[in-house]
């Protein structure tokens, strides 16, 4: 840490910036030293206890808790500094567990998590990153608000919503389901002049049809995970004109056949349909180039007419926009064992198409880092701010350490 101290010192005076008060600049400097130095433990006290002549821990605490300076502007900054640096392909969403013993910290609930894998008492965050193969970062985040939390909600929790105040959660922030909440930071990230090249999100978003219609209107091209049972008409369908009775509205153009679910097109086309890709380098060994093995399996690839009543509803045309149906198959499962959508160019390539769709990996990359090594899941304070602050603070030292491995990687090797 001693050889990156100047280094840290320029990229936290580049981040905080726009702090007016010089304390307020040595304090978030310290904390993001704090949550890069050795140690189990990245809490206020812990880190504290490390950081030597800046290890005042009533004036860690008071700036992370209580100090009004807003996250929005430090990730802002963080995203132009990223973005410019990463080059990203893509936009990916995801939301991630903290979880909780208690019940007194903001927004904590009996909610699934996939950190856990189950339901649990926790707290959720979504986050949005920046990405490309050899790198990503953490740009965006929100504390998701359970309806019991809610005061407007139906599944109000009386003692939950009593406790908003003392969790400092604002008055107008209630219960928003998390696809929106998404959306919400997909517009406020575009807001601060960031380009979002390709959205990329699991089924947990993907099998909303709200958000890939909320991400049509927005004109932003996507590549999102489904599950088996959404159905869709096969590209080459098109809808008949029932004839009409003369008398009122005339009927319109109805497919004749039902839509099939996804995985039975995928069936149908059969595995003859289905080709080799080789899409990155893992982590196992192996005998690729740099001594380990590439990620390898089938994939299938249809065009098709995504289905359902919303969507319906949403078009004035009598087709339905064609889509990519793309399905992993690999030669030891009898059927096909996950499915994604994509907006994609009809023309794209499938190498390439299974290369964006997959990168949905960094964000569990970066998940891991931040939890492991930096603390994200260390803040013990109750308030919403303060958790908006730590997660932002986290993101920043996640992103120095990704500054300065691509610094000293090779520009042909990635830099995970």
């Amino acid at each position: 840490m001693t050889e990156a101290r100047g280094d840290l010192e320029a990229f936290a005076a580049e981040l905080f910036d726009g702090f007016f008060r010089a304390d307020q600049r040595r304090w978030g400097q310290a904390y993001v030293r704090g949550l890069l130095l050795d140690g189990r433990r990245k809490s206020v006290e812990p880190m504290a206890a490390r950081l030597g002549e800046d290890g005042n821990r009533q004036a860690l605490a008071h700036f992370i808790t209580s100090s009004p300076w807003d996250a929005a502007h430090v990730r802002a900054r963080l995203a132009w500094r990223m973005h410019e640096a990463i080059g990203p392909e893509a936009l990916i969403v995801d939301d991630t567990g903290f979880l909780k013993d208690g019940d007194a910290s903001a927004c904590v609930s009996r909610q699934y998590t996939g950190t856990a894998g189950k339901v649990t008492n926790c707290q959720v965050g979504v986050s949005l990153h920046l990405a490309r193969e050899q790198a990503s970062a953490a740009v965006n985040w929100r504390l998701f608000v359970p309806a019991s939390w809610d005061p407007a909600s139906g599944q109000a929790d009386a003692a939950k919503v009593a406790r908003r105040g003392r969790c400092g959660i604002p008055a107008q922030v209630g219960h928003v389901e998390k696809w929106q909440l998404a959306l919400d930071m997909i517009d406020e990230t575009r807001s601060w002049g960031v380009d979002v090249p390709l959205v990329v999100a699991d089924a947990g978003y993907g099998d909303a049809a709200a958000f890939r219609l909320g991400l049509e209107e927005r004109s932003l091209p996507y590549a999102v995970g489904i599950s088996c049972r959404h159905t869709a008409h096969p590209a080459d369908a098109r809808p008949v004109q029932p004839p009409y009775a003369g008398t009122g509205r005339p009927p319109k153009a109805q497919y004749p056949d039902p839509a099939q679910t996804v995985k039975d097109l995928v069936i149908a086309a059969g595995r003859a349909a289905a080709r080799p890709v080789s899409w990155r380098v893992g982590s196992r060994p192996g005998t690729g180039r740099n001594g380990f093995k590439r990620m390898y399996s089938r994939f299938v690839a249809l065009r098709v007419r995504p289905a359902g009543r919303g969507l319906r509803k949403t078009t004035d045309a009598p087709e339905l926009p064609e889509r990519w149906l793309l399905a992993e198959w690999p030669a030891t499962e009898s059927e096909p064992v996950q499915f994604w959508l994509s907006s994609l160019p009809s023309g794209m390539p499938l190498a390439t198409l299974v290369r964006l769709t997959k990168l949905r990996w960094r964000i569990e990359h970066d998940y891991r880092e931040m939890k492991q090594a930096l603390g994200l899941a260390h803040f013990e304070g109750r308030t919403w701010g303060g958790w908006h602050h730590h997660v932002t603070l986290v993101s920043a030292a996640h992103a120095f350490c990704t500054l300065r491995r691509m610094a000293r990687a090779p520009k042909d090797t990635a830099a995970v």
